[in-house]
């Protein structure tokens, strides 16, 4: 699940030619997503994620799950509701 997005600064010391120090700045924007999966929060740089998964429409799983085991538990989820009938009383969001 999206949270937020955020801008990291970080400052580096560069040598010009003539041996003179100079700092400059790099802006990175960094995102902060929770699990899908185990609920725990973490942050990834917006430059190595496709922007149209930066929503909740997309699953998003840390790197300390398995994102093979999450992506089959899913499917599993998704054929309960489609093996169910459509006069059944129950209610779609209980899966």
């Amino acid at each position: 699940m999206f949270i937020k997005e955020y801008t990291l600064d970080t400052w580096h010391l560069r040598k010009s030619k003539l041996g003179n120090q100079h700092t400059y700045c790099r802006k990175k924007t960094m995102v902060v997503l929770c699990c899908d999966s185990c609920d725990v929060e973490f942050t990834r740089p917006k430059g190595e994620m496709s922007p149209i998964r930066l929503n909740d429409n997309y699953f998003h799983v840390c790197k300390d799950c398995d994102v093979k085991k999450f992506a089959q538990k899913k499917g599993v989820d998704k054929r309960k509701i489609w093996k169910m009938s459509a006069s059944s009383n129950l209610p779609i969001s209980k899966f």
